[in-house]
């Protein structure tokens, strides 16, 4: 293989990938813009409606899930929600470097564009309706206080049991704490699991998305950053993307568009 054509091979990668690094470049872009600028928090609201549609009564008490497990948890689902929790982004693109490589690659484009738009769609969520996370009203309480910085929440005993800081690290540099709603951690594996399907004999990737895919809904409740109405709005809205953007938008798309991919 020529140098010249290791260069169009590297532009194509980059070309196909690019829309998870744009992804990156406008959530990090939203702490110059905070969403609270545009609309009220709501701490309150999803709190009660969480309670009322999933509340679990422990000692006489009524709780929200995530409240019943900031005070039940156990070093082996610590360590294994941290672990859920991290594939939430590197999964997806890995699996979009698989299809990549095995020469699937308009199919590998077509996910991390999906992957895109979908994350559109929750970020103009996160500015309709501000939403404070389960741990910063056991926290703070209802009184929205802003510049909040961002907190590991449950996956500190993650870092505690392993004896890192990695969770505590990362989500000191959250760019805004009062987006909650919809989870787009619960969305983003869905999205590949949806492309997974597309393939044939493809077993093993469904069998893994699938599985994280449903650990990370459960971690994002069991840390406390998620309300299970998060996580099902998050899912609602990948169901909404990859519709609209499969269903819809790539059926207007020529095929020629993507012949540079392979030619």
């Amino acid at each position: 293989m020529t140098p010249k054509h290791w260069l169009k091979e590297a532009l194509r990668f980059i070309a196909a990938m690019s829309p998870f690094l744009m992804f990156a470049l406008i959530y990090n872009s939203m702490r110059y813009f905070p969403n609270y600028l545009f609309n009220d928090i709501d701490t309150e609201g999803v709190y009660h409606l969480e309670k009322q549609l999933f509340g679990i009564v422990a000692d006489g008490v009524r709780l929200t899930p995530c409240e019943f497990f900031h005070l039940h948890h156990w070093a082996f689902t610590d360590v294994l929600s941290g672990m859920f929790y991290l594939c939430w982004v590197p999964l997806p693109i890995l699996y979009s470097i698989w299809l990549f490589a095995t020469g699937q690659r308009r199919l590998s484009m077509q996910l991390s564009a999906a992957f895109l738009f979908v994350n559109l769609i929750g970020f103009c969520g996160y500015y309709i309706y501000p939403a404070s996370p389960p741990w910063y009203v056991m926290e703070h309480g209802f009184t929205p206080v802003l510049n909040t910085p961002g907190n590991a929440a449950g996956f500190i005993n993650f870092d505690n049991v392993l004896h890192v800081k990695l969770f505590q690290t990362f989500y000191s540099g959250n760019a805004n704490v009062f987006a909650a709603i919809p989870s787009l951690h619960a969305a983003y594996c869905p999205i590949a699991l949806y492309y997974a399907l597309k393939v044939k004999n493809n077993t093993t990737w469904i069998v893994v998305l699938s599985l994280v895919s449903v650990g990370i809904w459960w971690s994002a409740v069991y840390s406390g950053h998620h309300y299970i109405i998060d996580v099902l709005l998050g899912i609602l809205t990948t169901i909404l993307g990859v519709a609209i953007f499969d269903g819809i938008i790539m059926k207007h798309v020529p095929s020629k568009w993507f012949a540079w991919l392979h030619d």
